[in-house]
């Protein structure tokens, strides 16, 4: 499965909407980088987050999500608490082709950071914005910075096209549009 280069993602971004909006470069002036790189694309994270609390005394559970774990929170950035996480979106949209998969790492300037972002694979045919999960993993506060950089995807192209796809199986987090939780 090879990796798909800075060519193959413009090209895809231009002529089928695969990322929009689309940064055909790597933004860097006073910024914490986005945009195209030589073998992926630095996504941006949005101005929303849900930062998770424990004030209600909640249990996350998968199963039954309780919505007061969280507070929301719209603002060009965000402090995480120490030893907790926040969700987030990205500002770009996702069109991923059927013979692609996507894979999601963390950017070295968080990392450096203590802070960790994890994002499960972008399917063949999921579209959306991504839901982001941003750990804090320090014993103190960490900012996050609305509308810059957060991590970085990475496209790999399948020998053929896949059998059966998220978008034919009617995945549950196709389309998404927001901050998504989980969901049964």
């Amino acid at each position: 499965m090879p990796i798909l280069c800075d060519r193959w993602i413009r090209e895809q971004a231009r002529n089928h909407g695969m990322i929009e909006p689309f940064s055909e470069k790597q933004v860097r002036e006073g910024v914490i980088s986005y945009g195209l790189s030589s073998y992926g694309y630095d996504l941006r994270v949005s101005d929303e987050f849900k930062i998770f609390t424990n004030v209600n005394s909640a249990i996350i559970d998968p199963k039954n999500f309780d919505e007061r774990s969280f507070v929301s929170v719209q603002a060009d950035s965000v402090i995480v608490p120490p030893n907790s996480f926040a969700l987030a979106r990205s500002v770009e949209y996702f069109r991923i082709p059927r013979n692609v998969l996507t894979i999601c790492v963390g950017k070295s300037t968080y990392a450096r950071c203590g802070i960790i972002v994890n994002v499960t694979p972008f399917e063949p045919e999921w579209e959306g914005f991504v839901t982001l999960e941003i750990s804090n993993t320090t014993p103190l506060p960490a900012r996050v910075y609305a509308n810059e950089g957060l991590c970085q995807i990475l496209f790999f192209e399948g020998n053929e096209a896949c059998e059966v796809s998220y978008a034919d199986r009617r995945g549950k987090y196709q389309k998404q549009q927001g901050i998504v939780l989980p969901r049964l």
